[in-house]
């Protein structure tokens, strides 16, 4: 207490001068409108930036709501250009309004990466939807860049992918400018080059050739990006074995989609008779 009387009068002629400053600055705010919007446009000035500061840092921790609210809009899309398909390859006129959903072959279901391993030889993905969520064994897991792998093991509430980075995965694949196919596969090297072998010596390639799926199986429709051909081997044999460098970032894969194919049972079906 003793210290704060000795402070005041110590600086007692500035304080008033700094009182008497303040009620004049109060005062030639109050009876003249040109200072008086000044002030008010330089508050809000700074009020503004500060806000705008907050409203964009709120924006940067709701992105991850909105990239999964993005997600589900891309997916309905999805299902939705999926259905229109299915109707113009009818070569029917449908008037029945539940035709979409009859005439839909493949369903797209929105999904989160639980766990990723790249490291290994036998690499598996953990993700959040299983059983519950319609999710069965041998379904295509994609993103927007590209494949991922294929369900291998399911439970109520996830599913254990096997990773196009595994040395057991073969899919399906062909070059995007021809109907030359061959194997997609991982040799365990890099996490970023696959080899598609099976592929003829006619086939004509080059680096940078678009690599897409064949759509020879029940799991993965035709035409989903894969990467592109990243170097061919000198000496051409019957049949070529060439590195595929991947569109997608296998270490930060990101949102999901799961696809259900809602002819596969039918196909399986009609395989096994011909075996």
């Amino acid at each position: 207490m003793q210290q704060l009387v000795y402070f005041l009068q110590k600086y007692k002629y500035f304080l008033y001068f700094l009182l008497l400053e303040i009620i004049a600055v109060v005062l030639i705010i109050n009876n003249y409108s040109f200072h008086k919007s000044k002030v008010i446009s330089s508050a809000n000035f700074v009020s503004g930036g500060i806000l705008n500061k907050v409203n964009n840092i709120n924006k940067y921790f709701h992105l991850d709501t909105e990239n999964i609210l993005l997600a589900k809009e891309n997916v309905i899309l999805k299902n939705k250009i999926e259905q229109l398909y299915r109707l113009l390859d009818s070569n029917k006129v449908i008037t029945i309004v539940d035709s979409l959903k009859y005439n839909q072959k493949y369903q797209y279901k929105t999904g989160k990466i639980i766990s990723n391993n790249y490291n290994s030889t036998y690499n598996f993905i953990t993700i959040d939807k299983g059983k519950n969520d319609s999710i069965s064994k041998e379904m295509a897991v994609i993103n927007s860049r590209g494949i991922i792998g294929v369900t291998e093991d399911v439970s109520n509430r996830y599913s254990r992918v096997e990773s196009i980075l595994n040395k057991n995965s073969k899919i399906n694949a062909r070059l995007k400018n021809s109907h030359h196919f061959g194997t997609l596969e991982w040799n365990g090297n890099d996490v970023n080059i696959v080899q598609l072998s099976d592929i003829p010596r006619q086939a004509v390639l080059k680096v940078g050739d678009t690599i897409i799926t064949g759509g020879k199986s029940s799991i993965f429709p035709e035409g989903l990006h894969i990467g592109t051909v990243a170097s061919i081997p000198k000496k051409a044999s019957a049949i070529n074995t060439i590195d595929v460098k991947l569109f997608n970032d296998m270490r930060n894969i990101g949102s999901i989609n799961i696809i259900i194919n809602f002819h596969k049972s039918e196909i399986n079906e009609l395989n096994k008779k011909n075996e």
